[in-house]
């Protein structure tokens, strides 16, 4: 597993900041999971690429009411993308952290994104033209 980068595809990207946009002048967090390179991203196949996320409102009155979060899978793909409206680049306290963390500022585009490690420290983020198969939802 490469540790010093974050790979996301172009149109989980898009989707993701148009979370922040809509929701601006609010926070959004967004829990990411990634799959496989495999064949269908020029990477190498062991690569994980994020480009599945959960909604950000799944389960969200679950958790409103008993602070569970169950719109989550425990085992999703180890990475959260988070907007800080306020223009912060950096991690914060109030930033639901995971292994790899996507940070957006205003004004929402691709290169107004950063990638840290749960620690901190920052990471590089490719992003890629490419598409995960479709699967069936189960």
């Amino acid at each position: 597993m490469t540790n010093d980068r974050v790979v996301v595809t172009e149109g989980a990207l898009d989707v993701l900041l148009s979370f922040a946009r809509d929701a601006d002048p609010d926070p959004v967090t967004v829990s990411l999971v990634s799959t496989p390179a495999g064949d269908w991203a020029d990477l190498p196949p062991e690569t994980p690429v994020y480009a599945d996320f959960y909604f950000p409102e799944a389960g969200r009155s679950i958790r409103n009411v008993f602070g569970v979060d169950l719109g989550t899978p425990p085992t999703s793909g180890g990475a959260r993308f988070v907007s800080h409206p306020g223009g912060e680049q950096g991690l914060s306290r109030r930033d639901d952290l995971a292994a790899r963390v996507l940070v957006a500022v205003p004004p929402w585009e691709r290169e107004n994104v950063v990638a840290y490690r749960r620690d901190g420290e920052k990471l590089r983020l490719d992003v890629v033209d490419a598409a995960p198969p479709e699967r069936e939802v189960e």
